[in-house]
Protein backbone atom coordinates (compact mmCIF):
# COMPACT_ATOMS: atom_id res chain seq x y z
CA UNK A 1 0.00 0.00 0.00
CA UNK A 2 2.99 2.42 0.81
CA UNK A 3 4.22 1.74 -2.60
CA UNK A 4 1.40 2.54 -4.10
CA UNK A 5 0.79 6.08 -2.19
CA UNK A 6 4.65 7.19 -2.65
CA UNK A 7 4.58 7.35 -6.27
CA UNK A 8 1.30 9.89 -6.20
CA UNK A 9 2.95 12.20 -3.67
CA UNK A 10 6.22 12.56 -5.20
CA UNK A 11 4.11 13.47 -8.51
CA UNK A 12 2.04 15.81 -6.49
CA UNK A 13 5.36 17.31 -4.81
CA UNK A 14 6.99 17.43 -8.72
CA UNK A 15 4.29 19.21 -9.74
CA UNK A 16 3.74 21.36 -6.87
CA UNK A 17 7.84 22.46 -7.20
CA UNK A 18 7.25 22.81 -10.93
CA UNK A 19 4.00 25.49 -10.49
CA UNK A 20 6.22 27.12 -7.87
CA UNK A 21 9.11 27.73 -10.18
CA UNK A 22 6.45 28.97 -12.82
CA UNK A 23 4.90 31.44 -10.25
CA UNK A 24 8.38 32.93 -9.32
CA UNK A 25 8.77 33.57 -13.48
CA UNK A 26 5.49 35.08 -13.81
CA UNK A 27 6.28 37.21 -10.61
CA UNK A 28 10.06 38.28 -11.52
CA UNK A 29 8.59 39.31 -15.32
CA UNK A 30 5.95 41.30 -13.52
CA UNK A 31 8.49 42.72 -11.57
CA UNK A 32 10.49 43.91 -14.99
CA UNK A 33 7.65 44.80 -16.51
CA UNK A 34 6.72 48.33 -17.04
CA UNK A 35 2.77 49.44 -17.72
CA UNK A 36 1.50 52.92 -19.44
CA UNK A 37 -1.46 54.98 -18.08
CA UNK A 38 -3.26 58.07 -19.15
CA UNK A 39 -5.58 60.41 -18.92
CA UNK A 40 -6.91 63.19 -21.12
CA UNK A 41 -6.30 61.84 -24.07
CA UNK A 42 -3.36 61.07 -23.49
CA UNK A 43 -2.95 65.03 -21.70
CA UNK A 44 -1.34 63.20 -18.77
CA UNK A 45 0.67 59.84 -18.72
CA UNK A 46 1.79 57.82 -16.13
CA UNK A 47 4.75 54.54 -16.41
CA UNK A 48 4.56 52.19 -13.56
CA UNK A 49 7.11 49.14 -12.89
CA UNK A 50 5.43 46.00 -11.72
CA UNK A 51 6.55 46.58 -8.39
CA UNK A 52 3.81 49.66 -8.37
CA UNK A 53 6.98 52.11 -8.28
CA UNK A 54 6.02 55.39 -10.48
CA UNK A 55 8.91 56.05 -12.62
CA UNK A 56 7.68 59.18 -14.86
CA UNK A 57 5.12 61.05 -15.33
CA UNK A 58 4.49 63.06 -18.41
CA UNK A 59 2.19 66.30 -18.34
CA UNK A 60 1.27 67.90 -21.65
CA UNK A 61 2.14 72.05 -20.83
CA UNK A 62 -1.59 72.56 -22.34
CA UNK A 63 -2.87 71.28 -19.13
CA UNK A 64 -1.08 73.24 -16.78
CA UNK A 65 -2.81 76.39 -15.70
CA UNK A 66 -2.42 78.09 -12.21
CA UNK A 67 -6.14 79.19 -12.20
CA UNK A 68 -7.21 75.24 -12.62
CA UNK A 69 -4.90 73.11 -10.64
CA UNK A 70 -7.72 70.66 -9.79
CA UNK A 71 -8.13 69.65 -12.89
CA UNK A 72 -4.66 68.56 -13.42
CA UNK A 73 -4.96 67.14 -9.90
CA UNK A 74 -8.32 64.84 -11.56
CA UNK A 75 -6.05 63.52 -14.82
CA UNK A 76 -3.00 62.91 -12.52
CA UNK A 77 -5.24 60.76 -10.43
CA UNK A 78 -7.18 59.01 -13.57
CA UNK A 79 -3.61 58.26 -15.37
CA UNK A 80 -2.82 56.41 -12.02
CA UNK A 81 -5.32 54.94 -11.97
CA UNK A 82 -5.15 53.87 -15.94
CA UNK A 83 -1.73 52.21 -14.71
CA UNK A 84 -3.00 50.44 -11.61
CA UNK A 85 -5.60 48.64 -14.33
CA UNK A 86 -3.16 48.25 -16.67
CA UNK A 87 -0.87 46.17 -14.32
CA UNK A 88 -4.03 44.18 -13.04
CA UNK A 89 -4.62 43.66 -17.06
CA UNK A 90 -1.06 42.57 -17.14
CA UNK A 91 -0.62 40.34 -13.71
CA UNK A 92 -3.80 38.55 -14.66
CA UNK A 93 -2.10 38.11 -18.19
CA UNK A 94 0.98 36.51 -16.43
CA UNK A 95 -0.96 35.02 -13.27
CA UNK A 96 -4.03 33.55 -14.59
CA UNK A 97 -2.60 30.32 -16.39
CA UNK A 98 -1.16 29.55 -13.06
CA UNK A 99 -4.23 29.46 -11.54
CA UNK A 100 -6.01 26.41 -14.33
CA UNK A 101 -3.14 24.20 -13.18
CA UNK A 102 -3.89 24.07 -9.75
CA UNK A 103 -5.93 22.32 -7.43
CA UNK A 104 -8.15 24.02 -4.91
CA UNK A 105 -7.44 27.15 -6.37
CA UNK A 106 -10.43 29.60 -8.03
CA UNK A 107 -10.49 29.41 -11.57
CA UNK A 108 -8.65 25.93 -12.11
Amino acid sequence: MRDQVMPGLQAALAQAQEMQQKLMEAQAALAAAEVHGQAGGGLVQVTMKGSGEVVGIRIDPKVVNPDDVETLQDLIVGALADSARQFTILAQTHLGPLAGQAPGIPGA
